[in-house]
């Protein structure tokens, strides 16, 4: 079946179930006017951060295959991005966290399809082509920095969340859609935030993806890099914005030394940071990123790993010391004395695997009422079955064909007939299968002989917890698509003769060949019919200036009108600084 996106030799390995996120890039329904802001942004951007950015970033431009002139198309950055291992896929603005970051897992950057319009050129709330390509393409090409993007995204992706946070995605999305919105009304943006100021106030104690996202937000997206004094930009939403780009440089934006506390320290996607964390270079970002892994159910487990996936009411894996992986949506865990897990149970489809591969005869057309298992040491006995030989096995009464009753340290009990047993390739015992089984905690049964074979998985505690499925291809259909779409911008008959100007201009300029007839023509309508659309009068300022046009003189004199206006006043003024420099070379 032919694929929806382009298939190449990174993106080929990605998981099915990444798949549904990936849209096709909608490049014909790019506006002449949204071409022309990419390239203004570009313009200020180039000129500006080639002094604050990050060295890496002006040559990973190039590296990346992004162009001051016009939006990048999706297979001309993959054929540029496969050079360094790294590719792009466009998808329908925010997606959901995790997903997120399983794609940086598999080498493969994000691309939010929309553009922004003239209306936020400085900075918008939403995830745009601008931010995505421009922010952060160009500095994967460093390798050092692209090593720990990619590793963040395969941490990232195992942080275990909490309920309420994909209620908090579901709200930003849809905040940061309708602020971009020009056809939404004030009454729907101002009910959104408001429901976005509630969740952060309301969110309780911080999960471990609300944790990894604080830290994304303040190394990849927002983070400084260098000395405290005079820092360079290397985070992409600071790459994208000619507003906070040139904001975070100023005293009032507090720097502080990044380190494992800015996990949490929480953000708001719709305003200026007041703060910035600094680190001194891009290994350190690997070390603090490290330090908060050791901190992760996926390296700690034990009760409080259970816990959190079944806080999280999502699908996640606990891992035992045999190396078994149980991947389901745990609802239930037994505990003992010192806080160890006594019994964990899932509830409707469940996989077992091991080393991240689905067991055969474990997946979830077996397991499709969920599963539960014992684990721990048997009372009375140190050796716990996992390091059994088979001949201690056997002298323990546990082998094929023999009723058994095994009663563990924390009061469980199972009684049954082993029917076989599932081994790993050094020979240790993962799996026992038994028929006419009993499980029972006290007076509580939990497993009845009618219910068919039981299942039980062997470990004495749980090593590993984290989101996702052990083996992707156990649960294809992970993750959800928000029902809450992008708007596609509805544009008047007026807009449209506007955007027909705006293309005139981009194809005299690209072909070079123009007379000052022309000029005169499109500046005389703008003046007539749009005489407050700024960018396209910079534009013809732009071409008059280059050819030596007399009518130079009068654009430059209706530009200084609009200059009144505080909204376009600063605009302006970037733009002309970047043509005066022009000049000057001519």
């Amino acid at each position: 079946m032919e694929s929806h996106f382009e298939l190449n030799d990174v993106t080929k390995k990605l998981p099915k179930h990444l798949h549904k996120f990936i849209v096709r890039q909608p490049y014909e329904e790019y506006t002449p006017q949204n071409q022309a802001v990419w390239r203004y942004v570009m313009r200020m951007n180039i000129d500006y951060l080639s002094k604050v950015a990050h060295k890496s970033y002006i040559p990973g431009l190039d590296k990346t295959g992004i162009s001051s002139e016009s939006i990048p198309k999706m297979e001309g950055m993959n054929r540029i991005l496969k050079e360094i291992g790294w590719a792009a896929v466009s998808v329908d603005g925010f997606i959901p966290p995790n997903a997120f970051m399983e794609f940086q897992a598999y080498n493969v950057l994000v691309i939010a399809s929309d553009m922004r319009t003239i209306n936020h050129i400085e900075y918008t709330p939403a995830p745009d082509i601008i931010h995505e390509a421009a922010g952060h393409a160009p500095i994967i090409a460093n390798p050092e920095y692209a090593e720990y993007l990619r590793r963040f995204g395969e941490i990232g992706s195992k942080a275990i969340s909490s309920a309420k946070d994909y209620e908090m995605y579901e709200a930003i999305r849809l905040l940061s859609i309708l602020k971009e919105n020009p056809n939404s009304s004030q009454k729907e943006i101002d009910e959104a935030q408001e429901k976005v100021e509630w969740l952060q106030e309301n969110m309780g104690e911080l999960s471990e993806m609300a944790m990894i996202r604080n830290l994304h937000w303040w190394t990849v997206e927002y983070g400084l890099i260098g000395s405290l004094e005079t820092p360079k930009i290397y985070g992409a939403g600071l790459l994208s914005s000619i507003g906070e780009s040139a904001w975070c440089m100023q005293e009032k934006v507090k720097k502080i030394p990044y380190s494992l506390e800015a996990a949490a320290v929480n953000f708001d996607i719709t305003k200026p940071q007041p703060q910035l964390f600094v680190t001194p270079d891009f290994a350190y970002l690997s070390l603090v990123l490290d330090e908060f892994a050791n901190t992760m159910a996926l390296r700690t487990g034990g009760l409080k790993g259970v816990e959190k996936l079944i806080d999280s009411q999502n699908l996640g894996t606990i891992e035992l010391t045999t190396g078994v992986q149980i991947s389901g949506f745990f609802d239930r865990v037994i505990k003992y004395k010192n806080n160890k897990v006594a019994y964990f149970q899932t509830t409707g489809s469940t996989a077992i695997a091991n080393r991240d591969k689905e067991l055969i005869g474990h997946g979830i057309n077996v397991h499709k009422n969920g599963f539960g298992s014992p684990i721990g040491k048997l009372k009375g006995i140190n050796l716990p079955i996992e390091d059994m030989s088979p001949r201690d096995l056997k002298a323990y009464g546990i082998y094929e064909g023999e009723f058994m009753t095994l009663e563990f340290e924390s009061g469980i009990i199972l009684k049954g007939k082993a029917v076989t047993g599932t081994r790993d390739l050094r020979g240790k015992i993962l799996m026992i299968t038994f028929d006419e089984c009993t499980v029972t905690y006290f007076e509580e049964v939990l497993f009845k002989p009618e219910w068919g074979l039981y299942d039980m998985a062997v470990g004495k505690e749980v090593v590993s917890a984290y989101a996702g499925p052990a083996d992707v291809e156990s649960f294809l259909d992970i993750g959800k698509i928000s029902e809450t779409k992008t708007h596609k911008i509805t544009y008047s008959e007026i807009e449209k003769i506007l955007y027909g100007l705006y293309s005139k201009v981009r194809k005299i300029r690209e072909e070079n060949s123009i007379s000052e007839a022309e000029v005169e023509e499109i500046f005389n309508q703008l003046k007539s019919d749009f005489s407050n659309d700024w960018l396209l009068h910079l534009q013809l300022y732009e071409l008059a200036l280059q050819n030596n046009y007399s009518i130079q003189k009068e654009i430059l004199n209706h530009l200084e009108v609009l200059m009144k206006n505080e909204t376009y006043k600063n605009l302006i003024s970037n733009g002309l600084n970047i043509l005066k420099v022009k000049e000057h070379q001519l």
